[in-house]
């Protein structure tokens, strides 16, 4: 599989690296310097980038006629529309917020237990999470996918940042720290004046993430549509 690298930091090099490993060939090492040369002789992209660019790098792709993996977060008010661009070219597009398999279990578990802690009133959720000084976007997108789960399954209704003091019963807190050399970590806590119940990820590098996101790719190759690391994994 010939696979275009759109932002070639951190973790671009890893992606390159499992990529290698596991047979594929790298055709596109994409960075803010570079072209889209060499993208038209690529059977799938894999996009993490940095948010002014991500929009750019997926219509790209899908006007090119190339399979994208965007893991690229702090871009989604345009979401809606790189997936009627890839309806309108017949293309094929996976967002995720996070490609490890062990976050995306983490998802399904989070909801879980946002369906069962519905019914406790007596029980409020609030939500930490740590990345590294780097990362450029606050609350992070595994953050909020995780706010989004709890909302989509609870009587919450938004979320706000811990810092922007948004304080109501229906809005779900959400700490967000930065902390050198921590690939990303997040807790969520529903306490009461009785107890508190705490479910965790913590990722120990990025290896995890690019793995699934090379999973994805190989995954996409040869589909049509708008998919999800659920679609991938079977969740």
């Amino acid at each position: 599989m010939k696979i275009a690298l759109l932002g070639y930091g951190k973790m671009g090099q890893i992606i390159e690296e499992i990529a290698l490993s596991r047979g594929h060939e790298i055709v596109l090492q994409k960075t803010s310097q570079s072209s889209f040369e060499g993208l038209e002789k690529a059977d799938v992209a894999i996009d993490f980038s940095v948010p002014s660019a991500a929009v750019r790098n997926i219509s790209e792709c899908l006007h090119t006629n190339v399979p994208i993996i965007s893991g690229t977060t702090g871009w989604l008010d345009e979401y809606q529309a790189m997936v009627d661009l890839c309806q309108k070219q017949n293309g094929a597009f996976i967002y995720g917020s996070n490609f490890s398999l062990g976050v995306n279990i983490f998802f399904e578990l989070n909801a879980h237990l946002a369906r069962v802690m519905a019914q406790f009133d007596q029980y409020k959720v609030s939500m930490e999470e740590i990345h590294h000084t780097q990362k450029l976007d606050a609350p992070s997108g595994t953050a909020i996918s995780l706010a989004q789960g709890i909302i989509k399954e609870s009587n919450y209704k938004h979320w706000a940042l811990k810092s922007e003091q948004k304080k109501d019963e229906h809005t779900i807190q959400i700490n967000a720290l930065r902390i050198e050399n921590v690939p990303g970590t997040h807790t969520i806590c529903y306490d009461s004046d009785i107890d508190a119940i705490e479910i965790k990820h913590t990722a120990h590098n990025r290896k995890g993430f690019a793995l699934g996101a090379v999973v994805a790719a190989e995954w996409l190759v040869g589909k049509k549509g708008v998919y999800t690391m659920k679609d991938v994994l079977n969740l």
